[in-house]
């Protein structure tokens, strides 16, 4: 199973589109520390749709209360400050619990944590001059490379709601 991790995230529509993505792509999601919003604000329902509807968001106070928990499953750090790419790493046992997780929008995952944990951080490759990923869009790419390599476990790989054939029977103008 795969988690996402958000660490003190600030911006709910991110929040929501995470939801979003988590519940489509079969991932859990913690978030870590107090946020600057408040889960039901309306731009994080309008990124979310109806997907948060009884979608369990893990909760917890602190980075250490969550390694407490999950620090045994295989877990990874993403930051720009990183020497390996996300796709460097192996991620693809389906039988085993990864976990990534991604830095508040404004400074990311504390400096502390990732020097104590560099060997577990990793990378998306962008332009010289470009700072950094919008948050959702970052836990698209990297969710989608672990998925990629686990093979899309339980995941649907043809068109499951319109039918398997819905293009091909789709009437021509």
């Amino acid at each position: 199973m795969n988690r996402i991790v958000l660490f003190q995230p600030e911006k709910p529509a991110n929040v929501g589109n995470i939801i979003r993505t988590c519940m489509a792509l079969d991932a859990k999601l913690t978030i870590i520390g107090p946020l600057t919003f408040e889960l039901s604000d309306k731009n994080l329902r309008r990124a979310e749709m109806d997907y948060a509807v009884g979608f369990p968001i893990e909760r917890f106070d602190t980075i250490d209360e969550f390694l407490s928990v999950h620090g045994h499953e295989e877990g990874y750090y993403v930051t720009r400050y990183s020497e390996r790419v996300y796709s460097d790493y192996s991620v693809s046992d389906p039988a085993k619990s990864y976990w990534f997780m991604f830095g508040r929008e404004s400074t990311g995952i504390p400096k502390e944590v990732l020097k104590g944990h560099y060997d577990r951080t990793m990378r998306i490759p962008m332009a010289i001059n470009a700072r950094s990923l919008n948050l959702s869009n970052s836990v698209a790419i990297v969710l989608s490379e672990a998925l990629r390599q686990q093979n899309f476990p339980s995941l649907a790989t043809t068109e499951t709601i319109k039918g398997r054939d819905f293009l091909k029977n789709y009437p021509e103008d």
